[in-house]
């Protein structure tokens, strides 16, 4: 058996979105920090944070002040923290932050970090929503760098954002390019995606034969009017089950762990990367 401890941290908003972005990032990081320690200490060997794990989520607002919470990656200082962390417990991390590629422009990232504290590469979100509260338009560049997995110490590892988890097209894709594990950090508020939020990830792992961990924020933040952010972080097999599930409104660290022997179980009994047509999908790339 070829066990993994994957792990997710889901956290409320501290500080206030009337301080700066640095004044917020140092706030979320000491927030973080005791989880992060916690999971080391717990023996989780890969563990992901939340969408923009050291800042609220700005998307509501249009305002031009939240450009300064991004940095670089790797060189920028959350994502060296980071690989200090990962080192220390020899734990692959997945850090989700606004990213800086050039001054105007920005991208909605994940750093991804192996268990010796080595930066191996980064994914930048492709699906970019624009629509009442969720301006993300106004903040983040549709992401051009594919569909990377990167073959960390314990698993090959993929990465999809929030939005991103409406479009089978990526997940398909990660699980083509050897994802085991997908993990898919999340900023998520109650409604129709609350009902959407137990249905499309666990149905994308069965889809894909892949481990999903979904992670996502949790509570309000004023004084932004889109509602509550419900949490419910979750990991799930290649079958859809439910391996573990974070409360609705509590910080938490969830963990579970992952038999990565089950992905080639459930893919050579449900064959359908063998009976794929994609000489049949020319629609799904047309423009």
């Amino acid at each position: 058996m070829a066990i993994v401890k994957g792990g997710l941290i889901q956290t409320k908003l501290h500080g206030s979105t009337d301080d700066s972005p640095e004044q917020i990032r140092d706030k979320m990081l000491a927030a973080h920090i005791p989880f992060i320690e916690r999971a080391g200490e717990a023996g989780v060997q890969v563990l992901c944070l939340q969408e923009v794990f050291n800042q609220p989520y700005f998307c509501p607002s249009q305002d031009v002040k939240w450009y300064a919470a991004a940095e670089k990656i790797p060189d920028g200082p959350t994502t060296k923290l980071m690989q200090d962390y990962a080192k220390k417990y020899s734990m692959v991390i997945v850090v989700p932050i606004y990213e800086e590629h050039i001054t105007g422009v920005y991208y909605n990232a994940c750093a991804v970090i192996d268990a010796d504290g080595k930066y191996l590469g980064k994914f930048r979100k492709i699906h970019i929503p624009q629509v009442a509260g969720f301006w993300e338009k106004f903040f983040f560049k549709p992401g051009n760098l594919g569909y990377p997995v990167f073959d960390t110490a314990y698993c090959k590892l993929g990465v999809y954002i929030c939005y991103d988890r409406h479009f089978p097209e990526g997940w398909r894709a990660l699980a083509l390019n050897g994802a085991e594990y997908i993990v898919n950090p999340s900023a998520t508020v109650a409604g129709l995606s609350q009902y959407l939020w137990k249905l499309e990830q666990p149905a994308s792992a069965v889809a894909n034969g892949v481990f999903i961990g979904a992670v996502n924020r949790v509570g309000v933040e004023e004084p932004w009017s889109i509602g509550r952010f419900y949490g419910s972080s979750y990991i799930v097999d290649p079958r859809g089950n439910f391996l573990c599930e974070a409360s609705e409104d509590q910080e938490e660290l969830v963990t579970a762990d992952m038999d990565l022997d089950q992905v080639r179980e459930v893919r050579n009994l449900w064959q359908f990367m063998r009976d794929r047509r994609p000489e049949t999908y020319d629609a799904l790339t047309a423009p």
